[in-house]
């Protein structure tokens, strides 16, 4: 194995994947700015060839094709034995997949922001890390610029976390802040997506699998366990409307879109099973993550040792995103990465059916015994109404009423909900978000 000294001295050669906004950025800053600018650093490395997937593409970065081959073959990386590491930035999770695992079996060092992929894969990863001793690192797989990936790895080795929550997509959270000034939904994910910031097919950001994928990465690094994806509880923000922003200004509070893992408390303080989530949540003005605007990104993290921490930055875009993937590339040259990209192991239970205190609006077409109707459904769910929001009737068509409940199982809370669905004056399925009522 190469001693330290003399891989500062090597030049290291990088194969690129993918060539669009992010590929174009650290290709601007490994070639541009950092290889001109060696005075933090005594690495060297170079980006001999980028695959994409039509070459003849116009490209919004200038390549300097004396030093770098563009390709559409992806096999003129993975099987080119010269180049030492490998940044994939196409994302998805099929061939990706393929560029990942057989780069890291192949002795080959990888650097991806492909939150997709490492959260269905987490386990298959380091297996492969472990064998090979090959480096893996994913910093700008998770809110972008925001250093929460290296602070989770390095920065709480002797402390013990609680919880991690955050807003971790920036499409969402400009829409819940524009729906919180009486925008509706539809009328800002137009603008959202004219701005760039929503997809032609926004689902992935609003229904909540984008901040899925990076909530559970961030459990297994904070609690040390594999959440499969798929079973994580996972609620959007395309069922909000700015009525539910006024119902929130009543409470005191706003609402995010929030990713939490939290170690859930049985016999004594945060002893029980871990509980992984994605849902809008009803927070007070207070918490740490409530004063989030536009599309920057926040993670607050409870632990015993620190009490509560936050991390806020922006969450995407070309500058921020690179600038992560290259102090990855850097890590890794200058041998300061870490050992294992999971080292935290945890045996503990999951158990996402959480409790929380709810809120809940109905929209319903107005007539006598509404109130007892609900109140006896909630009885029959075992749930209890703290209060009652509404406001004055102005449509009797079409209006809408809030109930708080006491903390119950969020199993119980949906069925609850559906129930009420069902019956007469109901026009639609009821809005049901956790409601965080205290700090933090």
């Amino acid at each position: 194995m190469a001693s330290p000294s003399s891989s500062l001295s090597k030049t290291v050669r990088i194969g690129l994947v993918g060539g669009g906004t992010v590929g174009g950025g650290v290709y601007e800053l490994i070639m541009g700015r950092l290889n001109n600018n060696k005075t933090n650093t005594n690495a060297n490395c170079t980006i001999t060839k980028i695959c994409v997937r039509d070459v003849n593409k116009p490209r919004d970065f200038t390549i300097d094709e004396t030093q770098t081959i563009l390709t559409s073959n992806i096999r003129d990386i993975l099987d080119d034995s010269s180049i030492d590491m490998v940044v994939e930035l196409m994302g998805g999770t099929t061939l990706a997949k393929t560029v990942v695992l057989e780069s890291l079996h192949n002795g080959k060092s990888v650097v991806t922001a492909n939150k997709a992929l490492v959260a269905e894969c987490l386990d298959e990863i380091d297996e492969v890390v472990k064998r090979t001793g090959s480096k893996f690192a994913f910093e700008a797989s998770v809110c972008g610029g925001i250093p929460i990936i290296h602070t989770l790895q390095q920065c709480y080795s002797g402390d013990i976390i609680h919880e991690i929550s955050g807003i971790m997509n920036g499409t969402t959270n400009y829409m819940l802040c524009k729906m919180e000034h009486g925008a509706d939904y539809d009328q800002v994910l137009k603008e959202a997506q004219e701005l760039g910031y929503a997809e032609a097919d926004p689902t992935a950001d609003v229904e909540g699998f984008d901040v899925r994928a990076k909530i559970a990465i961030l459990a297994k690094l904070a609690f040390g366990k594999t959440v499969p994806v798929n079973s994580i509880p996972c609620t959007g923000i395309s069922q909000l409307g700015a009525v539910d922003f006024e119902y929130a200004k009543l409470l005191g509070c706003t609402i995010k879109l929030i990713g939490t893992a939290k170690r859930l408390s049985n016999f004594g303080e945060y002893d029980g099973p871990l509980s992984v989530s994605v849902s809008p949540r009803v927070l007070p003005r207070a918490h740490l993550l409530s004063s989030t605007i536009g599309s920057g990104n926040a993670v607050a993290v409870t632990s015993a040792n620190l009490g509560n921490a936050s991390y806020t930055g922006p969450g995407a875009g070309r500058a921020p995103t690179a600038s992560s993937v290259v102090a990855d590339i850097y890590r890794i040259l200058t041998h300061t990465s870490p050992t294992s990209p999971f080292l935290l192991q945890s045996d503990m239970d999951i158990d996402n059916d959480y409790w929380s205190e709810f809120y809940i609006r109905i929209n319903f077409t107005d007539s006598l015994g509404i109130i007892r109707c609900v109140g006896e459904l909630a009885e029959k769910h075992f749930i209890s109404i703290n209060s009652v929001l509404q406001n004055p009737i102005v449509d009797r068509a079409n209006a809408d009423f809030v109930i708080t409940t006491e903390a119950c199982k969020h199993s119980q809370a949906l069925a609850f909900c559906r129930d009420i669905a069902k019956e007469d004056f109901a026009r639609s399925n009821p809005v049901c978000m956790p409601l965080n009522v205290e700090y933090p």
